[in-house]
């Protein structure tokens, strides 16, 4: 009978874990204000070619802006959704619009992505 109680328990609190999950983003405060920030916590930046739910990012671009990948089994929550990539891949987003770092930003805190080539933009709570 505690066994049955245990399992239960367990079941009871996977479930409620699964419930909760915390997003796949972090809010820092920089020299831009709020943003969004990777586990890591490096700024995160949405690219202007994108489209809702379409990364275009690719080869070199993806060289120098990295994409938030998503881990294997990531499940979409709130105002967060999964964007495939051409690749089988799975890219975090925010709004629809896909998340990247930026390879020239060195140290938390850092938004030297900000405005780049007019086509990046700080991701904002």
């Amino acid at each position: 009978m505690n066994s049955l109680k245990l399992l239960i328990a367990s079941a009871v609190a996977a479930v409620a874990t699964s419930a909760f999950a915390a997003e796949p983003v972090k809010v820092m405060d920089s020299a831009k204000g709020k943003v969004l920030t990777g586990d890591n916590g490096m700024t995160l930046y949405t690219f202007k070619k994108d489209s809702k739910g379409v990364s275009n990012c690719y080869d070199d671009c993806a060289k120098n802006w990295p994409p938030l990948m998503a881990a294997s089994g990531a499940k979409a929550e709130g105002a967060y959704s999964l964007v495939d990539r051409k690749d089988g891949s799975k890219q975090w987003a925010k709004d629809g619009m896909p998340l990247y770092y930026w390879v020239k930003d060195k140290k938390m805190g850092d938004v030297t992505g900000d405005g780049v080539g007019g086509n990046w933009d700080v991701a904002k709570p």
